[in-house]
């Protein structure tokens, strides 16, 4: 089979939590055909695996990966550099000798071994059974399993459906394990439905020598608190950060990763309604995975003594990156977007993620707003002595003075009057980029409208201290 090949090389910048920050163009479209956008976690689960390990045990990586991006396979030579901490702490992601090809015919044995593989990532529950289907040993780290795990250690050797509920099943167990596998239960002290996978062990003729059993849930563990008492209470956002945050982001993303698999068509053929009903649930997850993201941001900058690194910043610099980042979301709305600047750099005192940050939540809100067809200026000057401004401005609806006065809440969602952009989403992108450039001892203002004046798009102002 032939293969294309390309020169092209592609870099990429992670940071301390594996979320993309920049990227070229090769890297972030194979990012977000994954499922992935930018920022956020790094969505190609090769590279994703690297740059943790190379992050966590500060050591470089050169490796081959290959990837999967929907419609051809994506192989390459990755380097991975561990930054320090003063650098954000993430990881430079260099992708050499970039190749593609047309993803080869899967046999019906490779597609069985990755719908198995796809359900031991998504399986909350793994235990062992022996030829009986006794339970030898079984292991989970879910909260609503623990009841499930004492049951089997007071009472141990038995068939597993002696611990559990089947739904759907009326026959005497044990069944033969193929009748089991796909079955439904329930056990005591989880609200949720389980989905069983028996997976027998050995030669694939003669008797198995035993039995993987996987249990994959059908909801995620737990509950989000209501927004309302969130809004009234402090601690109760810090809770959100730090208890149901990290429970439910592997849930998450392995909602978007079947969903992914199932629009891709990788289980086999789908009619194109389901295919596109696939495509919904992963864009519902990304969704979801930004207000984590969102949560998470807001309980560091809410914490007491929180503070903004202090680095010379070339502020046209980072606008073009972000503009860079958000460029394929502005084609796909024929939206332009014009970066106007002064000769030379524009450096100012601030921490640049920080900035890149609070950039791409405003261009990406003026993207989101914006008409097709229209113009995103981004403008870079001084604002007088001692401080430069940079402005994102659109051509949407504007926003009246009233509305200048409560966009910057803690979720507020009213921020305009089209649905779309952060805003709608968990109110919590201003919130949290005015607060970050406060840290740096900036501002981040609306222009308001003149009374009575018509309303001509908005206009978000960031000022920073000039270096």
């Amino acid at each position: 089979m032939n293969r294309q090949q390309s020169l092209l090389a592609a870099r990429g910048v992670t940071d301390q939590r594996d979320r993309l920050l920049t990227a070229d163009d090769p890297l972030a479209e194979l990012h977000e055909s994954c499922g992935g956008s930018l920022p956020g976690t790094l969505a190609v689960p090769e590279l994703l695996d690297l740059v943790r390990q190379s992050r966590e045990m500060g050591l470089r990586i050169a490796r081959e990966f290959t990837a999967f991006d929907g419609s051809e396979m994506v192989s390459g030579f990755v380097r991975i550099h561990p930054l320090s901490d003063e650098n954000g702490g993430g990881c430079e992601v260099l992708v050499e000798n970039w190749q593609r090809a047309p993803q080869p015919e899967m046999s019906t044995h490779d597609l069985a071994d990755r719908i198995d593989a796809i359900d031991r990532a998504a399986a909350e529950v793994t235990a062992r059974l022996d030829p009986r289907q006794q339970v030898q040993f079984l292991t989970s780290s879910a909260v609503d399993v623990g009841a499930l795990q004492d049951a089997i250690a007071s009472s141990p050797r038995k068939v597993w459906t002696d611990y559990v509920t089947l739904k759907g099943v009326a026959h005497h167990q044990p069944l033969h394990w193929r009748l089991l596998d796909g079955a439904y239960c329930t056990f005591e002290g989880s609200a949720r439905h389980w989905r069983v996978r028996i997976i027998p062990l050995g030669p694939i003729s003669g008797a198995p020598r035993g039995f993987e059993l996987l249990m994959v849930a059908d909801e995620p563990p737990g509950a989000a608190a209501d927004t309302t008492e969130i809004e009234t209470q402090s601690a109760q956002s810090q809770l959100i950060g730090s208890a149901l945050t990290p429970v439910l982001r592997q849930p998450i993303a392995r909602i978007i990763a079947n969903a992914e698999t199932i629009r891709t068509r990788l289980a086999g053929p789908l009619r194109e309604e389901y295919s596109d009903y696939a495509g919904n649930i992963a864009a519902a997850g990304q969704h979801l995975s930004g207000m984590l993201d969102d949560l998470a941001d807001l309980e560091v900058v809410e914490a007491p003594g929180f503070s903004a690194a202090k680095e010379k910043v070339d502020l046209v610099d980072a606008a073009a990156r972000a503009a860079g980042i958000l460029g394929v979301r502005a084609q796909d709305r024929r939206i332009t977007l014009t970066h106007v600047k002064g000769d030379g750099p524009i450096v100012a005192m601030a921490e640049f993620r920080r900035v890149l940050q609070i950039l791409i939540n405003l261009i990406g809100n003026a993207i989101a707003y914006s008409p097709e067809g229209s113009t995103v200026t981004i403008a870079v000057d001084n604002a007088g002595e001692g401080s430069i401004a940079l402005s994102v401005v659109d051509e949407g609806p504007g926003v009246t003075a009233d509305q200048a006065t409560r966009i910057f809440e803690k979720f507020e969602r009213l921020g305009r009057d089209q649905d779309g952009g952060n805003d709608s989403g968990s109110g919590l992108g201003l919130y949290i980029s005015r607060r970050l450039a406060l840290a740096m001892d900036g501002d981040l203002i609306v222009m308001k409208p003149e009374a009575d004046a018509p309303l001509k798009g908005a206009e978000f102002r960031l000022t920073l201290p000039r270096a």
